[in-house]
């Protein structure tokens, strides 16, 4: 939930398949009309690490454990969302589903904030190519 005047602390997993695709929530902005693609994860809660919090949205968003959690770096976004500025500090993590059956679903579709959402399997491809937006986009050097 984008908060304004706030920074917000994020833990985002990167999950790769072997098709060269990445599994990625959809987001629409509503002010721009444009949909766009970010990894899965969500808020640090005091008190919790992101690796922590990484392992919880996971579970609570679409009931996924995660293993082979590795951290990669860490991301300063400044953006613009609905006519709002945002800003977030994005701690990345390359990890994978304990469960297979996940790779084997295209699309999962999920509750986040009293929204309906969708993550998906993506190709990798399509955000190199621009055909697709990525967020934020220096997150397409960890692909």
């Amino acid at each position: 939930m984008l908060r304004e005047g706030k920074i917000r602390v994020l833990a985002l997993g990167i999950i790769l398949d072997e098709r060269d695709r990445v599994f990625l929530s959809q987001g629409f902005d509503p002010n721009t009309e444009k949909h766009f693609y970010r990894a899965m994860g969500g808020g640090v809660e005091f008190g919790e690490t992101s690796e922590a919090a990484l392992k919880r949205e996971f579970d609570e968003e679409i009931q996924a454990e995660l293993n082979n959690i590795k951290y990669l770096g860490c991301l300063e976004s400044i953006f613009t969302f609905n006519g709002k500025q945002g800003h977030e500090i994005l701690f990345i993590y390359k990890c994978d589903f304990v469960d297979p059956k996940f790779y084997q679903l295209e699309t999962i579709n999920f509750n986040e904030n009293k929204r309906q959402k969708t993550a998906l399997w993506v190709e990798i491809e399509k955000f190199k190519s621009g055909e697709l937006k990525l967020v934020p986009e220096k997150f397409l050097t960890y692909l």
